[in-house]
């Protein structure tokens, strides 16, 4: 990863890109950090995604408090993307959290309804929180992948 951030640090100045070695756990030290600041204008709307990360933040963390504290640095017009991992589809997929575990990385699988509080107080575009491989597909009549074989949700939504 910081082999690839570092490629990235030496693109043009229209794909201006910084790396913060920073805790996911720790959002004060992610918005106070000098990288941030110098690389985006948080006057202006911008874009959080935080794309299957989540599910490896455990409850005691209060992975639902992390993603608003970095919201509510955002300015309106900004948008949050997000999917998580969960056994809504396939019961079965909780063993997959239970191997990380066992192995020592916290994994939780969480159902639909906290999925979507992760959204609360935005604006959620259409078609909402879904299954992540239903959220907008490139050719909705293409064979569908079932999703079992996914597990997991999507969404997008806007801060008004």
């Amino acid at each position: 990863m910081l082999a690839h951030a570092r490629a990235l640090l030496a693109s043009s100045p229209q794909g201006r890109t910084a790396y913060i070695d920073a805790d996911l756990r720790d959002p004060a030290a992610i918005l106070a950090s000098a990288e941030l600041g110098e690389t985006l204008d948080l006057t202006r709307p911008v874009a959080l995604s935080l794309i299957a990360v989540f599910h490896f933040i455990p409850d005691s963390a209060d992975p639902h408090g992390i993603a608003a504290r970095l919201l509510d640095a955002l300015p309106p017009g900004s948008y949050l993307a997000l999917s998580h991992a969960t056994a809504d589809f396939d019961p079965g997929a909780e063993q997959l959290a239970a191997t990380y575990r066992a192995r020592g990385v916290s994994m939780t699988m969480r159902g639909r309804a906290a999925v979507e509080r992760f959204f609360g107080g935005l604006e959620l575009v259409e078609p909402g929180v879904v299954a992540a491989q239903r959220w907008r597909p490139d050719d909705p009549t293409s064979g569908a992948v079932a999703d079992a074989q996914v597990s997991g949700y999507g969404g997008l939504a806007r801060k008004p």
